[in-house]
């Protein structure tokens, strides 16, 4: 008892002396724990990491399109040779339209199986087989996102998807550049193969893009992001303050009604009460008339609206019969005759006088003269 008395801590003031000293990890700056170092990697798992192997079989099963089964039946044996290399057999049912993964005796990872789950659906959502294997090494995830429930709409889900593509795909090769992913897209589903951080990235750009934000201001976000973490002094600072803040310009304007109804101003006292009819007979003095006289009264403001009606009638009768006014009618004055329009007198006798002296069809005196003469001119020749 004594012995083992003397090999513990002493005690000062009640307080053990171990209590005062601090982990070396703690007095580290928490930067440096979070950061990881350039260069460094998981270690590949082994063979000796797990020498008995697994304790049962597990296997996973996925369908794929008619229009995929001519590729898939091509590219088969490439797929089995690359994952017998991890000791997982691969089966691909042409009737069921299905593929099957699933472990063996001599499996020695655990974590192949997801893989080669991740596998055969990337080779069933049209992606080629020489991106899909690159999920069997470790640094590489892949993520599967669904947006065909996202858009309600047909037309509207088509122009989103196509604006994630981009003009001849350079949207989505931009997107690929500054997340170092392969993505495709296909259908209802868009399906990236990348880093982890570069997926994460690419769902939050897919997503975004479904609920009408255009993929460009992410894009930009992502090259500022980009430039900033070449800086090691930024690495622990926020960069709220250099990305950018892009505000929404559609703004749904309420449409106002035509008729505008102006509030009145509040007033505390409530408003006045309207005279009943008795009070209005009151106030004319018919109250106190009698029946005979009232009859009488009403008789003759319906006489005297007749009257206005009959009148207004006769009018409207008597337009019809009212001649139009007419215009005044000038006298006519003679037009003098421009100086321009001037006839030649002379000059028209002599040009009646040709036209008698010519005859229709006829030939005038000196053409005959010259005709005579050439007829001669050809007998003396022959």
């Amino acid at each position: 008892m004594a012995s083992s008395k003397q090999n513990g801590p002493t005690t000062v003031s009640g307080k053990t002396e171990f209590r005062g000293t601090k982990p070396t990890s703690e007095n580290r700056d928490e930067s440096e724990l979070l950061t990881v170092p350039d260069g460094w990697k998981e270690p590949a798992f082994s063979k000796e990491d797990n020498p008995r192997g697994l304790l049962e079989e597990s296997s996973f099963a996925t369908l794929f399109p008619k229009y995929r089964e001519a590729y898939l039946k091509e590219c088969w044996p490439l797929v089995q040779k690359a994952l017998n290399e991890h000791h997982v057999n691969a089966t691909l049912d042409l009737i069921e339209g299905s593929m099957t993964v699933c472990t063996t005796k001599k499996t020695f990872d655990p974590y192949i199986i997801i893989r080669a789950r991740d596998l055969i659906k990337l080779l069933a959502r049209s992606v080629s087989f020489e991106q899909a294997i690159r999920i069997l090494q470790d640094d590489v995830a892949c993520d599967i996102i669904k947006i065909g429930s996202l858009v309600r709409n047909k037309e509207r889900f088509v122009k989103r998807r196509q604006r994630l593509i981009g003009p001849k795909g350079s949207t989505l090769k931009a997107l690929e550049l500054l997340t170092n992913c392969y993505i495709m897209v296909q259908g209802n589903t868009v399906s990236a193969i990348g880093p982890f951080s570069g997926l994460k990235e690419v769902r939050k750009v897919v997503l975004d893009t479904m609920k009408n934000i255009h993929p460009i201001y992410n894009i930009k976000t992502l090259m500022i992001k980009r430039e900033l973490a070449k800086d090691s002094e930024l690495r622990s600072q926020s960069w709220e303050r250099f990305l950018p803040k892009f505000k929404h310009k559609n703004v749904n304007k309420r449409k106002e009604p035509k008729k505008k109804t102006v509030k009145k101003e509040y007033t505390p006292f409530p408003p006045p009460q309207p005279e009943s009819q008795i009070d209005k007979e009151l106030a004319s003095g018919e109250y106190f008339l009698k029946a005979s006289q009232k009859k009488r009264q009403k008789m003759e403001a319906i006489k005297a609206k007749q009257a206005e009606a009959l009148s207004k009638r006769q009018e409207e009768r008597n337009k019809a019969f009212i001649p139009p006014k007419e215009k005044p009618v000038h006298p006519k004055k003679p037009k003098e005759a421009s100086t321009e329009t001037k006839i030649d007198v002379a000059a028209l006798k002599e040009k009646v006088k040709k036209a008698k002296n010519k005859k229709l069809g006829a030939l005038t005196a000196e053409e005959v003269k010259l005709k005579m003469e050439a007829d001669e001119k050809k007998k003396k020749k022959k």
